[in-house]
């Protein structure tokens, strides 16, 4: 075989690898988690406004496959890239408490979206 013709394969294979990249470019999803209530007996007059809350968060596809697990910062932000699709963020709570709701959500192409987490602290 011709030795240029096989250099120009190789580079035809490699750019065409190169085209297909499964790392998603622009979408995702990013937001915060918080917390409350963290006041034991809310008053009137009193705000006792739900806080930031560091969290593990993992992300699984609309079938239960995990995609992504991510730890938030101190503030509870996260910002999670993903391809276009639907996906489940499952927030963790180890002993069910503090607890928060699985939240169904879109990703669509070049957008994030954005998500807020709220836990139950479970104080009453």
């Amino acid at each position: 075989m011709n030795i240029k013709l096989l250099i120009g394969v190789l580079i035809l294979v490699l750019a065409t690898c190169s085209i297909y990249n499964p790392t998603p470019r622009g979408s995702g999803v990013e937001g915060q988690v918080l917390i409350g209530p963290t006041c034991p007996v809310v008053q009137q007059g009193q705000p006792c406004p739900d806080q930031p809350y560091p969290a593990a968060l993992t992300v699984r596809s609309s079938n239960g496959l995990q995609i992504a697990q991510v730890q938030t910062d101190a503030q509870g932000h996260f910002r999670i890239p993903l391809v276009p699709g639907e996906y489940i963020l499952h927030p963790e709570s180890p002993n069910g408490i503090p607890f928060a709701s699985d939240q169904s959500f879109v990703v669509e192409t070049g957008l994030y979206t954005h998500l807020t987490v709220n836990y139950d602290s479970g104080i009453r």
